[in-house]
């Protein structure tokens, strides 16, 4: 599993923004971004500013369940690649809710 950092600048590329686009997005620098990503400790505050900015969210995840979260996110992913899913198809996929019970809020 990538560091959190990894996974930050991964999602910057994903949504094929540069450094430079962040300030745009959270003004933070880009010398601030850059340092940021390449070996930075950012406080909590600017993790959260930054996530806002890449449109993701923080989550803590229990590790005795982090092996079925991935195993969901790499599910959606592969669902969502597929070629042909009807919005039906979609809507019947999302009320199927797999998060249901995964954190243990109904064990």
């Amino acid at each position: 599993m990538d560091s959190l950092l990894e996974q930050v600048k991964k999602r910057r590329i994903a949504l094929a923004l540069k450094q430079h686009d962040m300030f745009l997005r959270v003004g933070i620098s880009r010398q601030q971004y850059q340092r940021l990503e390449s070996k930075g400790n950012p406080r909590l505050d600017t993790l959260e500013l930054i996530a806002k900015g890449l449109k993701s969210e923080l989550l803590l995840v229990p590790q005795d369940k982090m092996k079925d979260v991935l195993a969901v996110l790499a599910d959606e992913a592969t669902t969502s690649h597929e070629a042909g899913h009807s919005t039906e198809e979609s809507t019947k996929s999302l009320n199927d809710d797999p998060w249901q019970g995964l954190l243990g809020e109904n064990d």
